[in-house]
């Protein structure tokens, strides 16, 4: 090392040029993969220069020992730094490995039925999502639907998630019937989750026999009925506790009588607490927006609202962003 040191300042003391600053940077590169402090660099450059200039002034040579001195302090703070670098590379690969595993919960189809359209969207606001939906389809054709917010980010919430999934997924006899489905939901997630996360979810059930939708509420925030007759909006809100918080909790179950062209809207928080410079904007221009694309398809409308909605936050999302809309078709 001493020695190729010794070269690469010869050439650059003798000939000034782009090639010598060109070696002095490969030749860094080589430093950081070897790990040489700081320090060391120093005590290679003093010995190159005795090698070329051996009546090198003491004065000279007493600043050098001051300069590694500064920098056994700096070396210090830098392989500390090396360290935590390292750690950091590390976690990052880990919530990788997380966000990839927590995409494999997420449903990979949306289920087609004939009398129903379905749109959704959901995006997160970094690499690991809060939100999490799920949809099943029985042999009748009734379609289910989950939208939950689990209020804690990272690893815990994506392993609170596969807990959430495979609870739903191992109550095939309940999972279209909201009440009932939250409720054992609540003793699962009683049982298993730290009593600082909560998780809120609505569920509903849409039964294309009878063209009602059931629907469940723990804590979420509410969605919207849209009324085709009227053009109006109402808020689709459903009492009830966040998961975990009481054993025995109970949760009442509502219904809607969907007609045709009316639609279901459900959301996280992400989609009624965009943030803009101004403030929070009001549950008022979600819905404006939906009316505004309300003549296209579910999945394009879910996509103009996100856009949109993006769009006046400057297209950083701070919070994880998920709509579901369920609309009867004419």
């Amino acid at each position: 090392m001493q020695e190729q040191y010794t070269k690469i300042l010869k050439t650059y003391l003798e000939e000034k040029n782009e090639i010598g600053l060109y070696q002095a940077q490969q030749f860094s590169k080589k430093v950081l993969e070897n790990q040489i402090s700081p320090e060391e660099v120093v005590s290679l450059h003093i010995e190159a220069l005795e090698h070329f200039f051996p009546n090198l002034p003491q004065g000279a040579r007493d600043s050098f020992d001051f300069l590694i001195e500064i920098m056994m302090g700096y070396g210090m703070a830098y392989r500390e730094h090396q360290i935590l670098r390292d750690k950091q590379k590390e976690l990052e690969s880990e919530i990788n490995v997380a966000a990839s595993m927590q995409q494999t919960f997420l449903p990979d189809e949306i289920p087609e039925m004939n009398t129903l359209d379905v749109g959704v969207i959901s995006v997160p606001a970094s690499k690991m999502s809060g939100d999490y939906y799920h949809f099943i389809k029985d042999d009748n054709d009734c379609i289910g639907v989950a939208i939950a917010d689990i209020i804690g980010k990272g690893v815990p919430a994506a392993l609170c998630m596969s807990m959430i999934k495979y609870a739903m997924d191992s109550l095939p006899e309940q999972r279209l019937q909201p009440g009932a489905l939250l409720e054992n939901l609540n003793r699962v997630v009683e049982q298993n989750v730290a009593s600082n996360m909560f998780i809120t979810m609505m569920y509903g059930s849409y039964d294309p026999r009878v063209h009602h939708f059931y629907y469940s509420g723990a804590g979420h925030e509410p969605g919207f009925y849209y009324n085709n007759a009227t053009d109006s909006f109402e808020e689709l809100y459903a009492k009830g506790l966040v998961l975990g918080l009481s054993r025995d909790t109970q949760f009442r179950e509502y219904h809607k009588k969907v007609e045709p062209g009316d639609f279901i809207v459900l959301l996280s928080d992400g989609v009624t607490e965009c943030r803009t410079d101004d403030g929070f904007i009001e549950r008022e221009e979600i819905t404006r927006l939906i009316r505004q694309y309300s003549d296209l398809p579910a999945q394009e409308i879910v996509n103009n609202v996100f856009y949109q909605l993006e769009k006046l936050q400057g297209f950083r999302l701070r919070d994880d962003f998920s709509l579901i809309i369920l609309r009867r078709k004419v």
